[in-house]
């Protein structure tokens, strides 16, 4: 005889199915590389989340080549979502240009911050990036006297100040020396990130994934 069909459980089964999936939070990944058809790290990357349900992946550089940004459009895509990352890689110790016009023009008085200015409130906010140089040049003996988390400050102020919650950065640093499985490996810790912000959980815990917390480690330091 064959197994009875317990339509009971079943039907319990979709409905904690579907409320998992409706409690998931929607992650919208501002993406800016200039030169990214020439970026082996940031499409293993990309490729390994871009078409994750619940994620938006937004190019800048394919959605606004000519710089002329939507801010009505680009404000509507940020209310929509409950997670806003900013992917790109290191220029300059800061970010490519159309990124910072970006932070410039949507990001308005108003509307982000200041009297009224409430709309990104409470959402999280994650910076993914890449750099060329390794661990090494990025702190107070190498060549760039900083680390990239002291590099990434001014962004840092910029989420608190529009009321959202920084969380350390996740860097893939040393791209030009990465090995296929180093690039397979980071792609596979961006998607566990990814998973971890849909669920609301803390990233800073998860296994094998470097964040940048010197400067949190330096604010605890301060404390005792």
């Amino acid at each position: 005889m064959g197994r009875l069909i317990n339509f009971s459980s079943l039907n319990q089964f979709y409905h904690s199915f579907c409320s998992q999936i409706h409690n998931m939070k929607n992650i919208l990944i501002l993406f800016a590389h200039p030169k990214f058809e020439k970026s082996k790290t940031n499409k293993a990357l990309v490729q390994s989340i871009k078409n994750k349900e619940g994620v938006t992946f937004h190019d800048l550089y394919e959605q606004y080549p000519d710089f002329h940004i939507d801010v009505a459009f680009e404000k509507n895509l940020l209310e929509q979502h409950d997670v806003v990352i900013w992917h790109h890689p290191f220029y300059w110790y800061s970010c490519p240009p159309l990124m910072k016009q970006w932070i410039d023009v949507v990001l308005e008085y108003g509307w982000a911050y200041g009297p009224g200015g409430n709309a990104l409130e409470s959402k999280k906010c994650l910076q993914v990036v890449t750099t060329g140089g390794t661990e090494k040049v990025y702190c107070s003996k190498g060549k760039n006297f900083y680390s990239v988390n002291e590099f990434l400050r001014p962004f840092e102020q910029t989420a608190r100040l529009c009321g959202m919650e920084y969380l350390p950065p996740y860097a893939v640093m040393g791209t030009h020396t990465l090995s296929e499985e180093d690039m397979d490996k980071h792609a596979a810790q961006y998607q566990k990130i990814i998973e971890c912000l849909q669920k609301d959980k803390s990233i800073i815990d998860l296994k094998d994934c470097v964040f940048q917390t010197d400067i949190l480690q330096q604010k605890n330091y301060n404390s005792l």
